[in-house]
């Protein structure tokens, strides 16, 4: 399935140790064990029991250390049919009955609006490619969607260089960190934020 050295652990919870496959695809790079480390530190509060979206799922590292960790569930959105397949192996092989999988562009899981009987999220993982300008209409979309629960905290990691004068003035800076060209964020959503 996966090219050899084509894995990332899962650092906590009851999967802890896992090694978890992906196949080898331009853009695919999975946040490295230091920062996973450092933002499930983070997110050690909201965790338990909550609703987690990962909208660019990847190696599925984010979703499936949330998973792992305590989330009661994490839809993961990925557009390549290759990582989709791996995904499910994965989630297969660990049983992952509180992970579901959603082969679709981000963009177009969030095309429809929210429907009274969907559930919201409470952790939102954001970790588009570098370099292909899709983070501010995700974003955007992502607000408007009714999606986001009122005070949803939210993981970005994008390149050091990009300008992030496109979020929402609701989503406020919790934490911050750099790691190479890497910035990585937490924010925190309020409902009304001004």
């Amino acid at each position: 399935m996966a090219a050899k050295g084509n894995r990332v652990r899962i650092i906590g919870g009851q999967w802890r140790g896992r090694k978890i496959e992906f196949p080898s695809i331009d853009g695919l790079r999975p946040t490295t064990d230091p920062v996973r480390e450092t933002l499930f530190n983070w997110l050690q509060p909201y965790l338990p029991q909550s609703n987690c979206l990962d909208l660019y799922a990847g190696s599925g590292a984010l979703g499936f250390e949330a998973a792992s960790r305590g989330a009661r569930h994490v839809l993961m959105v990925e557009q390549d049919s290759r990582v989709v397949k791996a995904l499910r192996t994965n989630k297969e092989i660990m049983q992952a009955a509180n992970v579901q999988l959603m082969h679709r562009p981000a963009l177009d899981a969030l095309k429809a609006k929210r429907k009274e009987t969907d559930s919201s999220f409470d952790i939102v993982f954001l970790d588009p490619p570098f370099n292909q300008g899709e983070l501010i209409e995700c974003v955007k979309r992502l607000e408007e969607s009714g999606y986001l629960s009122d005070d949803a905290v939210i993981y970005l990691e994008c390149e050091s260089t990009l300008a992030l004068d496109f979020l929402p003035k609701n989503w406020l800076e919790h934490r911050r960190k750099k790691a190479g060209q890497v910035t990585y964020y937490l924010y925190q959503r309020e409902l009304d934020g001004e």
